[in-house]
């Protein structure tokens, strides 16, 4: 139900013999129902760039793009998709920081090999590597594939399936984001990408197995995000692929085919599109 918005203005005057006299303004603006515009979110991945090239915090062709952001009323926050830093030093996460605090809004961090050559370090600076939040009725998971050699295994798999537990009722969009493209698969012909890296992964993971299951009979839309694409000499910086109710994306920079990040827009319908955002590496 809409009310009349009741507004007061109060003023004090001393100029009749010294007392206050209050002056009471009144007005009645109609108001009008609340309308939910939606929001939306950025993806990146790969953040640091070039491999081999130690740049002061992000990606210089990145962080061209914090206007396009900045700019953009309806993103509330972004999710950092791994290899923030290409040495887990402490003088590089305080550079990351410092570009950090030029976007208007908080950022994620799912961690990447790099970002895990200092566990420690960044556990100490930022908490655990996975975690999960809602934000305005979607649920947010991410997960950190470094600990167990892209396996989500022992208590991460516990949480997730915690965070999953009786949820899809309550949600409408599942959104998960990890580092490694973990639906990879060398032997399925339209998964013949070429990743950035393969390091420290198990020979079978069980991401078919026990992870893929646990959405797959969700009834809600999935949105899984990778980012270890698009640094590599022949890797591709933008995947996309739709499964019945699963969503894959993954993007990177720091090589020159196609390095893009992803701006996700959630309308007021829950209706989910992407805007890829090319950036120019040369």
């Amino acid at each position: 139900m809409c009310l009349l918005k009741y507004t007061a203005t109060m003023k004090y005057s001393k100029y009749w013999y010294g007392l206050f006299v209050l002056l009471i303004v009144i007005g009645f603006t109609q108001c009008k129902e609340p309308i939910d515009s939606g929001y939306s979110f950025f993806v990146a991945g790969h953040t640091y760039g070039k491999p081999s090239v130690n740049n002061k915090g992000f990606h210089p062709p990145f962080k061209a793009k914090f206007d396009v952001i900045n700019n953009d009323a309806n993103i509330d926050f972004g999710v950092l998709t791994g290899d923030v830093v290409i040495y887990g030093t402490p003088q590089c996460w305080d550079d990351v920081d410092a570009d950090i605090a030029l976007l208007n809004m908080p950022v994620y961090f799912a961690v990447g090999n790099h970002d895990m050559k200092n566990r420690s370090l960044f556990e100490s600076r930022y908490g655990d590597t996975y975690q999960s939040f809602i934000h305005k009725d979607d649920l947010f998971i991410i997960l950190d594939p470094n600990l167990d050699h892209w396996n989500i295994s022992g208590k991460q798999l516990e949480f997730l399936k915690a965070s999953l537990e009786n949820i899809h009722e309550k949600v409408a969009n599942i959104y998960v984001f990890f580092h490694q493209v973990l639906w990879w698969k060398q032997d399925i012909e339209n998964e013949a990408f070429i990743l950035n890296s393969l390091q420290d992964r198990a020979d079978t993971i069980n991401f078919y197995d026990e992870v893929e299951p646990l959405f797959r009979d969700l009834s809600n839309p999935v949105f899984m995000f990778a980012g270890d694409v698009g640094a590599a000499m022949k890797s591709n910086g933008y995947y996309y692929r739709k499964d019945t109710n699963i969503t894959y994306v993954a993007s990177g920079m720091g090589g020159r085919i196609n390095p893009t990040f992803v701006i996700v827009d959630v309308d007021a319908n829950k209706e989910v599109s992407l805007r890829v955002i090319p950036l120019d590496d040369k």
